[in-house]
């Protein structure tokens, strides 16, 4: 039975007599345990639904217009009930290298399948069961993102410190033969699942036909990795020979898939110091979320918004902050929108992130206490402009704690974030 916090006022819920403080126990006939349950078996027009009230079991019938449509009802937690944490312990995990003093979910770690649905996050297998595979697969729950990072067994269970690292690999042909759509994370490490194990990957990930995409990314290094195990970035050549690999087998898979199947992230390119590949080179950016394609799709998004905008009404002098790995991008999209109007000026400085170490450098883990002391007396005009990843969901907080009102004091200056495309940014420099 799942606590019923609060029913909407109106809804189908509310009309039929459903109300707070009920238990939710069973929709026409099957037991809800979670927001999977709830959301599929609400997907009727007329249902039954089975509460427990005050020790008391009442049916409710609700007949909807749209067999989508929600009846109302909200629960004290998203999933309705406790998030599947973590089972392993990866060589490269990013949670293991935060340092200490951080807000408390910070530390929390995920590895749940049903928010790999529902939020696209990313899932190793390794604490599912034959019975959460068939669930899955009953469900439709596609596509779910998976965490390979290599298809050798002993390998796998090597860098994910889990013995059922291996085994969880069978899953990956059930969900194929069961028709859900996967994309396929390698978190790559130097000198453990580069090179011939990255093949071997890519090559066995190839055979799933419903694998829809491969993302290789770099591991993410902080400096704070005391008593972890010992790793290291990839260089400029490393790099390169990374994406030479990857690119070559894209460029068979898209003969015979039609797609380029592999994708290494921007991340890749920025070290290799290669320019991005074209927009089509992404297939529609199958996992731009993951850092693949990001850069080339922003870019397009921003120089298409400056053609198509004619004019900035009013003279403008704002800032920009971005992490290292996006600096020379934005730096140059800003020069573009500066040369097309002449009454705008805009400071763009990158920030290292120091909180985490030097060699992170995405925009999304930069923290207030970085942003204000290396931006304190620089010009930064009327406002400065950052990227909304920089806060938390809510809006208010960086990762170090410090919140947005707090920033803006220490800088004198209002802080405005701009949303998550090129078009967003452009917006926000012209003041529109």
């Amino acid at each position: 039975m799942v606590d019923i916090e609060r029913v909407e006022k109106g809804s189908y819920a509310d009309k039929a007599g459903i109300k707070p403080g009920d238990k939710l126990i069973s929709i026409n006939g099957k037991t809800i345990k979670d927001v999977l349950d709830y959301r599929y078996y609400i997907c009727e027009k007329n249902i039954t639904v089975k509460v427990m009230r005050d020790s008391e079991e009442m049916d409710f019938s609700i007949k909807k217009r749209d067999e989508y449509d929600d009846i109302g009802l909200e629960f004290e937690t998203f999933l309705m009930d406790k998030k599947r944490t973590c089972a392993n312990k990866c060589v490269f995990c990013f949670i293991d290298q935060n340092p200490k003093g951080m807000r408390d979910t910070i530390y929390f770690k995920d590895d749940d399948t049903r928010l790999s649905f529902l939020q696209g996050n990313y899932v190793t297998l390794t604490n599912l069961t034959d019975k959460d595979i068939q669930r899955i697969i009953d469900m439709r729950m596609t596509p779910v993102n998976i965490s390979v990072h290599t298809t050798n067994p002993e390998l796998r269970v090597q860098m994910l410190n889990n013995r059922n690292a291996g085994t969880s690999l069978r899953f990956l042909k059930t969900l194929d033969e069961g028709g859900i759509k996967m994309n396929c994370q390698i978190v790559l490490c130097k000198g453990m699942n580069d090179g011939i194990e990255l093949e071997r990957t890519i090559v066995d990930l190839s055979n799933y036909k419903n694998v829809e995409s491969i993302a290789i990314v770099p591991a993410g290094l902080t400096g704070h990795r005391e008593n972890l195990c010992h790793l290291e970035p990839f260089d400029k050549k490393e790099a390169g020979d990374v994406i030479d690999l990857v690119e070559c087998y894209s460029q068979m898979f898209r003969k015979e898939r039609g797609v380029g199947l592999a994708y290494c992230s921007d991340e890749f390119y920025i070290t290799a110091e290669r320019p991005m590949p074209s927009e089509s080179q992404y297939d529609g950016y199958p996992q731009i979320e993951n850092g693949v394609g990001m850069i080339t799709s922003f870019t397009n998004e921003f120089e298409e918004e400056l053609e198509y905008i004619d004019e900035a009404e009013t003279d403008r002098e704002v800032s920009v902050a971005t992490g290292y790995a996006a600096y020379d991008c934005i730096k140059k999209l800003c020069e573009e929108a500066e040369n097309k109007f002449k009454n705008i000026k805009v400071h763009v400085y990158r920030i290292k992130n120091n909180f985490f170490g030097g060699h992170v450098t995405v925009a999304g883990l930069v923290t207030g206490k970085d942003l204000t002391e290396q931006l304190k007396g620089k010009p930064l005009g009327e406002e400065l402009l950052i990227p909304s990843v920089m806060l938390r969901h809510e809006g208010d907080l960086f990762l170090c704690g410090m919140s947005l009102t707090e920033a803006e004091e220490i800088l004198g200056i209002k802080i405005k974030t701009n949303g998550p495309n090129g078009a967003d940014l452009l917006h926000a420099i012209i003041g529109m």
